[in-house]
């Protein structure tokens, strides 16, 4: 495959302040679908298939970070129909919201979750939890806000998988019992440059 325009600054995966991630999407909002594309993007496309195994297609999902709602539209198109996102970025939740794939839509605060535990049986983090967007801490909260049963759909990409915060983070919720890991596959990410992802379902004990 030709190499596309750089449009993938390498920054995007280091560790970075909250603001100055806000500002990254901010800033990239107008051209990400096009950007991503460009470069092959499957991570969305293969939890949204992943998921068909454990949910039904009117199962409640929160699509977490949910951006331009890309991941919302790969939901959609396997069949999924009841569907919320939040994001932090308003300029990328514009997008999102625009695309009338999600019944609802709110700009949440960093690191603040307004809703309650067991208010979603499925929530997805895509390529949330990752090097140079949310902490590895963040994977905890979003646990915490599953009843027993509900799953955690998310991903980390190669150079979070290469990060011992992320790893130990999955490692610490599975150890203490919190969850069980009920599905992960290593895939393709972005094609262009050659990155994978661990596609990681986690479900409630």
């Amino acid at each position: 495959m030709s190499k596309k325009p750089d449009v993938l600054k390498p920054q995007l995966w280091t560790p970075r302040p909250v603001e100055e991630t806000m500002q990254v999407y901010a800033d990239w909002a107008a051209t990400y679908d096009a950007d991503v594309g460009a470069r092959g993007y499957h991570t969305p496309a293969r939890i949204a298939k992943a998921l068909e195994a454990f949910a039904t297609p009117k199962t409640l999902m929160l699509d977490f970070g949910c951006g331009t709602g890309l991941s919302g539209l790969a939901l959609k198109a396997q069949g999924f129909d009841a569907l919320h996102g939040t994001d932090i970025s308003a300029e990328m939740l514009e997008h999102a919201t625009a695309r009338g794939v999600y019944a609802k839509t709110w700009l949440s605060e960093p690191g603040a979750l307004t809703f309650g535990r067991g208010a979603y049986p499925v929530i997805l983090a895509v390529g949330v939890v990752s090097l140079g967007a949310a902490p590895a801490d963040m994977l905890a909260p979003l646990v915490d806000k599953l009843d027993s049963g509900g799953l955690l759909a998310f991903s980390y990409n190669d150079p979070t998988l290469a990060d011992p915060s992320y790893i130990n983070a999955l490692g610490d919720a599975v150890a203490a019992g919190l969850v069980e890991v009920v599905f992960r596959e290593h895939g393709p990410h972005l094609d262009d440059v050659d990155m994978g992802s661990d596609v990681i379902i986690l479900r409630h004990t």
